[in-house]
């Protein structure tokens, strides 16, 4: 029998101040090809003049760490590399507090930040100058005769490193010779991106921490698409989602789907979605005159579909971490 949560904010009235974590975890999710993976970077540091961070915009820091999701082993394979942080699909995120969110970042070491959008090449042209500057400005340990740069790419799944390489490669290689465009070191792909200064990316697999401490994190990241969904239970997420969607003030689900009102119950929601979409299913219910074929709103259909329309950006502009932008 499907239990949904008491509607704590009904329609006119105050939103949820909190979402419900209790009886919630988040599951493991490392996979072995994460572990090779990690190695595989591990290996290939000292090739490296530069590593390169790609983060999700819409998750850009969190009250203890820098960055909600971000994976602790990490910091042990920057080392002493230059390091840039960029923050990756800035059209999906609600950046009114940019320049607070820079400050917050730079507090806590991280001042070298970029914010992009690699599917438009907004901000790309700014990350080669600046990878190039990092580089001079710091020692190339055993590559100081080396003419050529290796920047290696680091990041948690689906956050668009492959895409950012992609659009490095379109802003950079339009009238360059592309000679040797990809080869392999230490079992990575090196792919190469830029004539003058000489300038390959290693290509990383996504690798997140082997555990997720935190719930409410975790379902952070599990929106963005970097945790995958059946581990988290997409109707919770879809909860998650109205829960963020209504104390941030967007109500652009309401006119996305025609309802009728804001509202902070979700199986209301997802009924509504459900019929908007045409999305039923017959369902047996055992009466006292026998079993009765009724008519119910396919709700993992409305969640799933109520979840890629966020992620499309169709419900607008989204800081996920905005509750906990410190205060001036």
């Amino acid at each position: 029998m499907r239990l949904w949560p008491q509607a704590w904010g009904a329609v006119g009235s105050a939103w949820r101040e909190c979402f419900p974590l209790q009886g919630h975890e988040v599951a493991r999710w490392f996979p072995g090809h994460m572990a090779k993976g990690l190695k595989k970077m591990q290996s290939s540091l000292k090739q490296v003049d530069c590593v390169i961070e790609v983060h999700d915009a819409r998750i850009s820091f969190h009250a203890h760490i820098p960055l909600s999701g971000r994976n602790p082993l990490f910091q042990e394979l920057l080392g002493l590399k230059p390091h840039l942080l960029v923050l990756n699909k800035m059209d999906l995120a609600d950046l009114t507090e940019q320049q607070r969110i820079v400050q917050h970042l730079e507090g806590k070491g991280l001042k070298n930040v970029i914010f992009t959008n690699c599917i438009k090449d907004e901000n790309i042209k700014l990350i080669i100058p600046e990878v190039t500057e990092l580089i001079k400005c710091s020692y190339r340990y055993h590559r100081a005769e080396n003419l050529e740069y290796c920047i290696m790419v680091v990041g948690v799944p689906n956050v668009g490193k492959s895409s950012l390489i992609n659009s490095l490669r379109r802003q950079h290689l339009r009238t360059a010779r592309v000679l040797f465009a990809e080869r392999t070191i230490n079992g990575l792909k090196e792919v190469y991106v830029c004539e003058r200064p000489l300038m390959f990316l290693l290509d990383t697999p996504g690798v997140l921490a082997p555990r997720i401490e935190s719930v409410e994190t975790g379902l952070k990241l599990a929106l963005c698409g970097t945790v995958l969904d059946h581990l988290v239970g997409e109707e919770t997420m879809a909860d998650y989602l109205l829960y963020t969607l209504n104390r941030h003030g967007l109500f652009g689900y309401v006119q996305h789907y025609g309802l009728a009102s804001a509202c902070d119950h979700i199986e209301q929601v997802l009924k509504s979605v459900a019929v908007k979409l045409g999305k039923t299913r017959k369902v047996k219910v055992l009466t006292g005159t026998g079993n009765v074929n009724v008519i119910q709103p396919d709700y993992a259909m409305a969640a799933r579909d109520f979840l890629r329309t966020f992620r499309k950006g169709l419900l607008g502009q989204v800081m996920l971490d905005r509750d906990l932008l410190p205060a001036c």
